[in-house]
């Protein structure tokens, strides 16, 4: 066929979809609503109810409410039985937008698709200029990412990710020194710290608030083995100060990568463990096209990690930097990869374990 000729079927086709991609959207967007105000919860406890007992029910108006059921149900989320005007969240829907999905929760992740929006012009601006747009810019961003790496950190990073690294459960138990690089709110280290109480732990985040609140927290819980810090991790200077350094979905924000796991590599004592949680992708494009998430982690990276870091004038690494790059950078750092493992239970994310060589 002539690549001029216009082929009417697949214009069609495309067309259909299209205009599915615009209603995927639009419920994504309602979705991260229903989330925020607890609908998703109210209705999976309820039989099937009405519009105004829905409402009441969650103690919002009923007209908004009555509008946002009209998009989940011709989303086929809800379902709707017209003659006695009732809604009903199927459990197996529930199992997908509620808090006892844990990490696959997927109301919670729509959630990142109006924090996006908020800098849609700023992403704009920086598509004809250059640079990024600034972290402080992403308004709920943190209070996002807490609510998302909530459930991995607290049911899978003590009995699931870090019994991957050979050995390493009986040395923290034993007591070691530990560095969180990037440790945001700092619910990762205090999680560790809490289970390994012989270990003593240090969690660095460059943005204040973030290490306020992991230091409330840790005091909360009255931690006595763990510190925090406001550092840029990429000016990281100590060298040969730890047994075990961690980064949890943290490497691919940073402006400048290939410097921090350099620093990271310093940072480890010999035969030091280097655990990095992060997007389980491919370095390269084509071997991404049946990733469940492709479509979302690209759009993750255009408009958050790879602007963010460009805005710092930075490498621009991006969230589908992919396992390919991610094994060759590790190396470059001096780092040896002895596995890289996938977790039924985190749709995004991979564990990759390193030592030090």
């Amino acid at each position: 066929m002539n690549i001029h000729e216009l082929d009417q079927s697949k214009k069609e086709e495309f067309g259909t979809r299209a205009i599915d991609i615009l209603n995927k959207a639009s419920i994504a967007m309602l979705m991260s609503v229903g989330h925020r105000i607890g609908l998703f919860e109210v209705m999976a406890g309820l039989p099937p109810s009405t519009s105004e007992q829905i409402a009441v029910a969650a103690g919002l108006k009923e007209r908004y409410v009555r509008e946002w059921l009209g998009a989940m149900v011709t989303g086929r989320i809800v379902d709707y039985d017209s003659e006695n005007a009732t809604y009903y969240l199927p459990r197996e829907h529930a199992a997908f937008l509620t808090k006892a999905a844990l990490t696959n929760n997927i109301a919670c992740f729509a959630q990142f698709i109006p924090v996006f929006c908020g800098v849609e012009d700023e992403i704009v601006a920086s598509f004809r200029n250059g640079g990024g747009v600034a972290y402080s810019s992403y308004r709920r961003f943190p209070e996002v990412m807490r609510e998302l790496s909530g459930p991995t950190f607290d049911i899978l990073l003590v009995d699931k990710i870090l019994p991957l690294a050979p050995e390493l459960t009986h040395s923290l138990r034993q007591g070691i020194d530990v560095l969180d690089v990037g440790c945001g709110s700092g619910h990762s280290t205090n999680v560790m710290a809490k289970a390994f109480p012989k270990s003593n732990f240090v969690g660095y985040d460059f943005i204040d608030e973030q290490i306020a609140a992991a230091r409330a927290e840790a005091l909360e819980w009255q931690l006595s083995n763990v510190r925090f810090a406001v550092k840029d991790v990429a000016m990281l200077d100590e060298a040969a100060q730890y047994d075990l350094v961690t980064a949890f979905d943290s490497i691919h924000d940073q402006a400048q990568p290939t410097v921090l796991l350099q620093r990271i590599s310093t940072a480890l004592r010999p035969a030091g463990t280097f655990v990095m949680w992060d997007v389980a992708a491919s370095s390269h494009l084509e071997k991404n096209l049946d990733n469940l998430l492709g479509p979302f982690l690209y759009a993750c990276s255009c408009m958050h990690c790879m602007t963010v870091s460009l805005a710092q004038n930075g490498e621009g690494l991006g969230a589908v930097w992919g396992e390919e790059k991610a094994q060759a950078m590790l190396a470059a750092a001096g780092l040896s990869v002895i596995g890289m493992h996938r977790l039924p239970a985190d749709p995004v994310n991979g564990c990759y374990i390193a030592r030090k060589r």
